[in-house]
């Protein structure tokens, strides 16, 4: 009995500063997990952090996000489903001179939408935007007939809203950093995305729904950390949950970015495939039902949107013959075939693209700190995405040079993975560069948020490893040579 108490003694003992680690690991990722909720929103629904100039943050894509709240206010008139549920602009009584106004100024008929939602005003017409089944619109238009408040404090709600969202799915990626890694490569992540000023525009958009862009690649990251101790993996589970993601991102923001979402869904599959030693018959079985998910959602997708431009069109075919216009006119199309206006950007070449997203800026000093050097203003300050594909590649060499560093073969494996996984992510930006040439090559306005789908994010984590090995490295040489 002594001896059966005495071993019990001994292995809680044992236990104890494990249980303790444990709870002091949860801790510190709950910790992490809420700080980055906090900062990434507030710099999202506010731009606290000053990464974007306030009057682009202020006016960041009205534009489209006009055909959201003009959604909303056709929805208060007259049913989340009159005219298909379509999002679009509307206008006053055409016998008044506001009406002509608006048909005059482009910018006018933008506020107008605002205004009418703030005002309470109703639309005596209403113009579809036939590209997209507008589930953002319809789910604020829920909260519209739901919530108390004044349209004034719902729409500012709404940014919130739609501000924590964004918030949320990319802690989740901070989270699942750090949970695959440590802190470092996690707070590395997460610093990066709070410096991204096109992170911080698109974040509370209630047009663009950011979140919906990043939730496939967030669910097949957490479905495969959780099922990587299987045999065998729940294919039914994998390609449903698929399915149902992708299925969400349509309904919520369309086919804006397709080709970057359905490619960021497969970075995990790529990672856990290098990290686990698999074959490359398991990778093409799960990019397999991945794809075949994805097409399923984005055709049914379709079938909807399809429907809704024939509420309003009176045939099914409108809505096939819109979306083929859509899809040529944004891709590779003869110019010639289509209105001139479109010309420039169905003959410019592939490269002038991708050379043209290279020049934009991920990250600017010049709002923080005042030069009068034009030179410094200008390539210094001004950090380009082309500066940090170079500094990604130093630093991947720099990895695959000191593996050595890493003590077993478990971390070893997981710096390869990570390397790997980096440099496949970043075929989901240039997919949309170079597959939707022609959308790319007018709409330089936006179209720099791809790179962070998620190719920087995955930049900067092999940076946040590289500091976490060399510099401790460093520091036991430099206390040698003491």
């Amino acid at each position: 009995m002594y001896k059966i108490m005495k071993f019990k003694f001994i292995k809680e003992s044992y236990q104890m500063p494990v249980n303790i680690f444990k709870t002091f690991t949860h801790t510190k990722q709950v910790l992490l997990g809420v700080l980055s909720i906090f900062l990434l929103c507030l710099g999202f629904y506010a731009n606290t952090w000053k990464v974007a100039k306030d009057d682009w943050f202020g006016r960041f894509e009205h534009y489209s996000e006009s055909l959201a709240v003009g959604r909303i206010v056709k929805s208060r008139q007259d049913g989340i489903f009159s005219t298909g549920g379509l999002l679009g602009r509307g206008f006053p009584e055409q016998s008044t001179q506001k009406y002509y106004a608006l048909k005059q100024s482009r910018e006018a008929l933008i506020e107008y939408q605002y205004e009418a939602y703030i005002e309470g005003a109703s639309f005596d017409t209403y113009t579809t935007y036939d590209s997209q089944t507008g589930g953002q619109a319809a789910f604020f238009s829920l909260l519209d007939k739901t919530l108390p408040q004044s349209s004034r404090a719902k729409l500012a709600l709404f940014y919130l809203l739609s501000s924590l969202l964004a918030a949320c799915i990319l802690a989740l990626i901070v989270q699942w950093f750090y949970m695959e890694f440590d802190i470092v490569v996690a707070v590395s992540v997460l610093a990066t995305m709070l410096l991204s000023q096109w992170l911080v525009v698109f974040g509370r958009n209630i047009f663009w729904s950011l979140w919906a862009f990043y939730l496939p690649m967030v669910m097949v990251m957490y479905f495969l950390r959780r099922h990587r101790a299987a045999t065998s993996l729940p294919l039914v589970k994998f390609t449903s949950l698929v399915f149902i993601s992708v299925l969400i991102k349509v309904a919520f923001n369309g086919y804006e970015y397709i080709t970057t979402t359905l490619i960021m869904l497969l970075v995990p599959v790529v990672f856990y495939c290098a990290l686990d030693g698999r074959n490359m018959r398991w990778f093409l079985r799960h990019a397999l039902l991945a794809g075949l998910a994805s097409g399923a959602a984005m055709l049914l997708g379709m079938v909807i949107l399809c429907f809704q431009i024939a509420s309003v069109k009176g045939d099914l075919l409108s809505g096939v013959n819109h979306i083929l216009f859509v899809l040529m006119k944004r891709t590779h199309a003869n110019a010639v075939d289509f209105p001139p206006e479109y010309a420039a950007s169905l003959q410019a070449g592939m490269g002038e693209v991708l050379w043209k997203y290279l020049q934009g800026t991920f990250f600017d000093l010049n709002n923080y700190i005042a030069t009068q050097n034009t030179f410094i203003s200008t390539y210094l300050f001004n950090i380009r995405y082309g500066y940090l594909l170079v500094v990604f590649i130093i630093v991947t060499l720099l990895l695959l040079a000191r593996k050595g560093v890493l003590k077993h073969g478990i971390e070893r494996s997981r710096c390869t993975a990570l390397v790997i996984t980096a440099w496949f992510s970043i075929l989901a930006p240039v997919s949309w560069y170079l597959i939707f040439k022609a959308h790319s090559y007018i709409h330089t306005h936006m179209d720099f948020i791809v790179w962070q789908m998620p190719f920087t994010i995955f930049g900067f984590a092999l940076c946040g490893l590289a500091v976490n090995i060399f510099l401790p490295s460093l520091f036991r040489q430099k206390i040698r040579h003491t």
